[in-house]
């Protein structure tokens, strides 16, 4: 099931991550101009992703309902992880007129969060911007993985089966927050915090929350140091962090 796994953490965690890039990046944003594109991503044995284009913005939907105009069609969970890696192409079966949009523009935007996701050290020491923008992008594709995870790796279906029912939240000072609802098992990750937490994992700074996640501090440290705090259900933020740090075996 790797395959499978990694292929719908590319597409639910790190494409999906195209929404927030044009929000964070100018760059992005001036890229996708006034064009309107919506493209599905179609794998099998996966959700179904649609990336839609409009205004300088993006906006990611999964699910097989959601109106698109151009289609990619993959033929294994292994292709698309294949098209990630700069390897394989995809198969256009619709919006033919929209391949010059995927060849410039898309290929333009994933280098762009490329250059987030795999951050610049050296620039992240000097430019607090840069840095905010790469910790919130890492945090949303770390966060979105672990439900995917936590839905198709065997060790993460028990590891989910784990966590009681509720809400944790995961925040960095008053700027970000996102949160997991947990529910018979099942994992899914929202924008904002929950005021309805059972817990909580609270990072006091930008700097702080890009060092744990690009693993230049560990957690221990952190909690130690007083950069860390840890609310609420133990046992549910023990659970959540054994998931979380099987996100780097699909995400190198």
């Amino acid at each position: 099931m790797y395959e499978t796994v990694k292929a719908s953490i590319n597409l639910h965690a790190v494409l999906r991550n195209m929404e927030d890039l044009c929000q964070l990046d100018d760059a992005s944003a001036e890229a996708v101009g006034d064009r309107y594109v919506s493209i599905r991503f179609s794998v099998p044995e996966i959700d179904r992703l649609v990336l839609t284009f409009r205004n300088q913005s993006c906006q990611a939907g999964r699910g097989d309902e959601l109106p698109y105009n151009m289609n990619l069609r993959f033929s294994s969970p292994e292709h698309l992880n294949l098209m990630v890696e700069g390897v394989k192409n995809p198969i256009p079966t619709k919006g033919f007129r929209h391949i010059g949009f995927l060849k410039d523009t898309f290929t333009f935007l994933a280098g762009r969060l490329e250059s987030y996701l795999k951050p610049d050290h050296e620039k992240a020491a000097t430019d607090s911007e840069y840095l905010k923008r790469s910790t919130i992008l890492t945090a949303y594709a770390a966060l979105y993985a672990v439900p995917e995870i936590a839905r198709y790796d065997e060790t993460g279906r028990k590891l989910a089966s784990k966590i009681e029912d509720g809400i944790i939240n995961v925040t960095v000072g008053d700027d970000f927050g996102l949160h997991l609802i947990a529910e018979k098992g099942r994992l899914r990750t929202m924008k904002g915090r929950s005021a309805n937490a059972r817990t909580a994992m609270m990072f006091d700074t930008f700097e702080t929350a890009f060092g744990l996640l690009n693993g230049k501090l560990d957690s221990y440290t952190c909690i130690g140091l007083g950069l860390l705090a840890i609310r609420g259900r133990v046992s549910m933020i023990d659970n959540f962090n054994k998931l979380l740090g099987m996100v780097p075996h699909y995400l190198s």
